[in-house]
C-alpha cells in the first residue's frame, strides 16, 4: 500500500477484488464437488475441499507470478479424476481464471498460446486416464478443454485492446506536443520574416535620413542653400521610407481584405459597448472593478481590449453557456484583467482560448490565438494565464503595468479616464483581429 490517500483506496479496492474473485472460485469448486460420477448429487467430500483450497489459495498472486499460478491451479484439476470426483467446468474455475491473466499479462502471443493449450490438454487427458471412458466422458472431454481456451482468447484479446489504447493515447499526447511546438515555429519564423523584411526595405533609407538630418544641422548656420537642399533630400528620403513600410505592413494583410480608414484603437473605455454587444448576442456578462481606475498606455489599452475581447468570444463559441464576467483589479503598479466562465468542459472544447475566425474542426489546422494573446500581453510588459478552472469552466487572465499614478479620476459611466486625443489604429491591427 502507499502512503497517499488514493494509493490506499486503490489497494483496499484491488484487495476488495480479489477477494471477490477468490471466493467465487472458491464456491464454484464446491459447487462442482456436489455432482458425482453417477449423475447424482450430495454433499462435497473432503477431496473436493481440499482441490478448491490448493487452487483457490494461489490466485491472489497470479498477477505477481501468472506461470506459478496457472501450473498450480492445472495441477490441481489434473488430480480431480483420479480422487473420484466429477470434472467439469465449475471445479476447475481457478485454472480457467488463471489462464485468463497469463493471457492478459503474456509478454508474446505464441507464449500465452502454448501455455493456455497445454492446460487445457492437461485437463482433457485427465479424463481418459482415470478409467473407463464412456460418450459422455467425451462431451465433457470436449467443454472442460474448450472452457480454458475461451478464457485464454478472452485474455489475450483484452490485452490487445489495451495496446491500442495506450498507443492511442502516447500518439495523442505526440500530437499535442508536436501541434505545440509548430505553433511555435511558426510564429517564429514569421516574425523573423517580418523583421528582415523590414530591415532590408528601411534601414537603408533610416540611416541616409539620419545622415542627410546630420548634415543639414551642421550646416544650418554657415550655408543655408546647403542646408535647404539636404533637408529637402531628407523630406524625399523620408518619404521613400514611409512608402516601402507602408508596402511591407500591406503584405501582412489579405489581398481581399476592404481597406478600412482608420479609426481610434479601442481601449477600456469601450469596454461597456463591448459587454453590450454580448449581451445582444445571448451572453451575459458582468463586469466588475475593484481599486481606483487609471489612464492606460495606447498600447496597454489596446492589449486590455483585445484580450478581453477575444475570451468573452471564446466563451460564445465553446464554453456551452450563457453567463461570463470579467473583472477589473486595479492596483499601484497594475492592473489585472480577468475572464472566467462556468461552462463545462467537453471533449471538442479546445483547451486554450482561439482567435476569432479559427476553425476549430478536425479537418482544420489549429490557430494560434493564446499564443498571439500571450505575446501581446508580453509585448505590453505583463504577462497571461489561460486554462481550466478547478470548479469548472476557463479562465483568462493577464496582469498588465501601469504608468506612474498622475490622474486617478474616474469618468462617471463607471469607465478609466483617459488623457490626450485618442491614439490611432498605424497598421490596422486594432481593426482585425487578435493574432498578430
Amino acid at each position: 500500500m502507499t502512503s497517499t490517500g488514493g494509493g490506499v483506496s486503490r489497494s483496499r479496492g484491488a484487495w476488495w477484488r480479489e477477494g471477490a474473485i477468490t471466493a467465487a472460485a472458491f464456491a464454484f469448486c464446491l459447487l462442482g464437488g456436489v455432482m458425482r460420477v453417477d449423475d447424482t448429487l450430495s454433499a462435497p467430500p473432503a477431496a473436493a475441499y481440499l482441490v478448491a483450497v490448493v487452487s483457490c489459495a494461489v490466485l491472489p498472486v497470479r498477477h505477481r507470478a501468472p506461470s506459478a499460478a496457472l501450473a498450480a491451479t492445472t495441477a490441481a484439476g489434473v488430480l480431480v479424476a483420479p480422487l473420484g470426483l466429477l470434472l467439469t467446468p465449475l471445479i476447475v474455475a481457478p485454472a480457467v481464471i488463471t489462464a485468463y491473466s497469463y493471457a492478459l499479462t503474456a509478454r508474446t502471443e505464441r507464449r500465452a498460446a502454448s501455455a493456455v493449450l497445454l492446460t487445457s490438454a492437461a485437463l482433457a487427458a485427465s479424463i481418459p486416464l482415470s478409467g473407463d471412458f464412456s460418450w459422455k466422458d467425451a462431451s465433457r472431454t470436449a467443454v472442460v478443454a474448450a472452457v480454458p481456451l475461451v478464457a485464454g482468447v478472452l485474455g489475450h484479446s483484452v490485452h490487445n485492446r489495451r495496446a491500442y489504447l495506450t498507443a492511442v493515447e502516447e500518439r495523442a499526447r505526440r500530437a499535442e506536443e508536436s501541434r505545440d511546438s509548430e505553433a511555435r515555429r511558426r510564429v517564429a519564423e514569421e516574425r523573423v520574416r517580418i523583421a528582415r523584411e523590414l530591415h532590408d526595405l528601411v534601414a537603408h533609407q533610416i540611416t541616409l535620413a539620419n545622415a542627410q538630418a546630420t548634415v543639414a544641422a551642421h550646416l544650418f548656420d554657415t550655408r543655408p542653400e546647403q542646408t535647404r537642399k539636404s533637408l529637402q533630400e531628407l523630406v524625399e528620403t523620408t518619404a521613400g521610407a514611409l512608402d516601402d513600410l507602408r508596402a511591407t505592413v500591406g503584405l501582412l494583410r489579405q489581398s481581399g481584405d476592404p481597406s478600412t480608414p482608420a479609426e481610434p484603437a479601442p481601449g477600456l473605455s469601450r469596454l461597456p459597448a463591448l459587454v453590450e454587444s454580448f449581451r445582444r448576442a445571448g451572453l451575459q456578462v458582468s463586469v466588475d472593478q475593484e481599486g481606483t481606475a487609471r489612464p492606460l498606455p495606447p498600447g496597454v489599452d489596446l492589449t486590455a481590449y483585445r484580450i478581453v475581447q477575444e475570451a468573452l468570444t471564446n466563451v460564445t463559441k465553446h464554453a456551452g453557456t450563457g453567463n461570463a464576467r470579467v473583472r477589473l483589479l486595479w492596483s499601484r503598479e497594475h492592473v489585472t484583467v480577468t475572464v472566467t466562465d462556468d461552462g463545462k468542459d467537453s471533449p471538442t472544447a479546445p483547451s486554450a482560448p482561439t482567435p476569432p475566425g479559427t476553425s476549430t474542426t478536425p479537418d482544420r489546422p489549429p490557430g494560434y490565438g493564446l499564443i498571439g494573446l500571450r505575446e501581446r500581453a508580453t509585448a505590453a510588459g505583463g504577462d497571461l494565464f489561460a486554462g481550466k478552472r478547478p470548479e469548472g469552466g476557463f479562465l483568462v487572465r493577464t496582469r498588465l503595468p501601469l504608468p506612474p499614478a498622475k490622474d486617478t479620476t474616474r469618468r462617471a459611466d463607471g469607465a478609466p479616464a483617459t488623457e490626450g486625443p485618442p491614439a490611432r489604429a498605424a497598421t490596422g491591427d486594432a481593426e482585425d483581429g487578435v493574432t498578430p
